[in-house]
């Protein structure tokens, strides 16, 4: 059988991404988020939540010795290389685990012909050679802006910006519409990636 179509969809902060991942899961694609991915190590390996307590100080776990998201991300997004640091630690646990998951579905009898792993910070390390093809999400500033959780200064600096993502992209969507835009954009996507794994 053929191995699935490997799609990474990237883009900036408040930009859709996530929206877009559910999209292509509603039509047919199998779909893993980056961040998901992130927020149960931060929640489940005993390793990495060490690693934070020593590097960042006990006060970045609870009284249950969990980690606390909102008290990492005020030291990490004041201090680059804390940041970086952070990346560094996570950043191939996230890789090893979308790359074993696409071994995963490979080794299914029947496996799907697109799979799409969401990866915000897909270019600036590199990653999209660990892919068939990407697609980039972008949206107007204000409109981020909105839907971002962050400030998005506080974060884009360090970001590649949109206009060189989209040069690079094997798609490329403004997400500025509706749903039903977004979904209309997906289906025409996944065409084409089914046809590539045909």
């Amino acid at each position: 059988m053929p191995r699935p179509v490997a799609v990474a969809v990237t883009g900036g902060i408040g930009a859709g991404k996530s929206e877009a991942l559910r999209a292509f899961e509603r039509h047919g694609a199998a779909v893993l988020s980056s961040d998901e991915i992130v927020h149960r190590l931060l929640r489940d390996d005993d390793e990495v939540k060490a690693a934070l307590a020593e590097r960042l100080g006990p006060e970045v776990l609870d009284e249950a010795g969990q980690v606390d998201r909102a008290a990492v991300a005020r030291i990490v997004f004041e201090d680059r290389d804390e940041l970086a640091w952070l990346e560094q630690l996570l950043h191939p646990l996230v890789v090893a685990e979308y790359l074993g998951w696409r071994e995963q579905l490979a080794a299914r009898p029947k496996p799907p012909s697109v799979c799409v792993t969401e990866v915000p910070l897909l270019y600036e390390v590199g990653g999209e050679t660990r892919f068939d093809a990407v697609v980039v999400i972008s949206a107007p500033e204000e409109l981020r802006a909105q839907r971002a959780e962050v400030a998005l200064d506080e974060r884009s600096a360090r970001l590649i910006p949109d206009e060189e993502k989209l040069r690079r992209a094997d798609f490329a969507y403004v997400n500025d519409g509706t749903i039903e835009d977004l979904d209309r954009f997906v289906v025409g996507a996944m065409r084409q990636l089914r046809k590539r794994a045909a």
